[in-house]
């Protein structure tokens, strides 16, 4: 004979199924949030505060050379060794 379920009991089990699954989503989100962190830190100083500075660096040799400060072959070399750091 067919047992049925009943709403209680198929409640529990979902509610546990749910649970379990939110348990394991936040851990797998936690351990890729560790794993970034740590290749961040692996990848050195350069992260987020080298590209601003960078930027300002092109900017400033773009002034000095729109203003005849610097030949366009000065500006290239320059240019070059910023972006070879």
């Amino acid at each position: 004979m067919k047992r049925r379920r009943s709403l209680l009991g198929t409640a529990a089990r979902t509610a546990v199924v749910a649970g379990t699954a939110t348990k394991v989503s936040g851990n797998v989100a936690r351990r890729q949030d560790e794993a970034h962190k740590a290749a961040a830190a692996r990848s050195g100083a350069r992260g987020s505060h080298a590209a601003p500075d960078r930027i300002a660096q092109l900017e400033r040799l773009n002034e000095l050379k729109k203003s005849g400060a610097l030949t366009n072959s000065e500006f290239q070399r320059e240019k070059a060794k910023l972006l070879a750091d």
